[in-house]
């Protein structure tokens, strides 16, 4: 099929956003489940045959069925799931509450869980569709301050590539997305979470709250650049399990890969000596 339906989280603004207007160019049908259903009334004006809005809290599963319902009911069929809603956190790890910390859980694990696991049997039965797991850059690379956000994008990973497994015999794929800074809404003030500020790490972390509080409006990534490259992949024969986007995420990630290869390979014959000995 050359029209896809798609459900988007998150799509008022930012990533979202950007997809839900490439998606609806291209022809398609999208699903924007939404905090704000009024922030996309230039779109639902727009696309009166193309969008269906609906209202949704992505921090709690309660609206999951409701988001699938009006997809099937609307538009009969589900070919794309873009987990995209999601928020930063900031704070050391003795500063984030356990309730923040739950609540990013919910946010960028819990919830995108609960929407795969109510799309899949509609894919399955359709013989094919797309996961689109928006993560980050920290999803691969974690790094002081951010641990309550980075620790749900690592989850969401691990769960995401053993899922990428068990689905493609059904023809389901599933995409890892990892963005590093892009102009979204990540860092407007009221949208990044600051923990309260202990004295303890009040220096240490100063650098770290000052770089993320002053990066909206000049990150050097572009949603709309992002959102072409997601949707292109979406239509086509195959999509990678993990997609870095952003010059910064393409340095970082491989950063990491070699930094943990070479720890690997430093540590190997300790790591080969706690086997049992080979027997003859």
């Amino acid at each position: 099929m050359n029209e896809l339906t798609w459900i988007i989280t998150g799509a008022t603004r930012g990533f979202g956003r950007s997809m839900a207007e490439d998606a609806l160019s291209r022809g398609d049908s999208v699903v924007a489940a939404v905090r704000r259903p009024e922030a996309m009334a230039d779109l639902t004006g727009k696309y009166p045959d193309q969008l269906e809005v609906v209202r949704f809290d992505a921090t709690s599963v309660d609206g999951v069925a409701a988001v699938v319902s009006a997809a099937t009911d609307r538009f009969g069929r589900i070919d794309v799931l873009v987990n995209n809603a999601g928020r930063g956190y900031v704070g050391a790890a003795e500063e984030v509450t356990e309730a923040e910390l739950r609540e990013s859980m919910e946010l960028h694990l819990f919830v995108p869980v609960a929407l795969t696991q109510a799309v899949l049997p509609i894919m399955r039965r359709q013989g094919g569709g797309t996961i689109v797991q928006m993560s980050s850059q920290g999803g691969r690379r974690s790094f002081p301050g951010v641990g309550a956000y980075t620790c749900a994008k690592f989850a969401l990973e691990g769960w995401s590539e053993a899922l990428a497994g068990e689905v493609a015999p059904f023809g389901v794929r599933v995409m890892i997305v990892e963005p590093s800074r892009f102009r979204t809404a990540f860092n407007e003030a009221g949208v990044l979470a600051f923990a309260e500020v202990s004295e303890v790490y009040r220096d240490v972390l100063a650098e770290v709250r000052a770089r993320m509080a002053t990066a909206d409006g000049v990150q050097e990534g572009d949603p709309d650049a992002a959102a072409t490259v997601i949707a292109d992949l979406v239509h086509s024969d195959a999509v990678p399990l993990r997609l870095p986007l952003g010059a910064e995420a393409v340095e970082q990630i491989g950063t990491s890969y070699r930094t943990n290869l070479a720890l690997l390979e430093q540590w190997a014959e300790v790591a080969r000596g706690t086997d049992f000995a080979p027997t003859t």
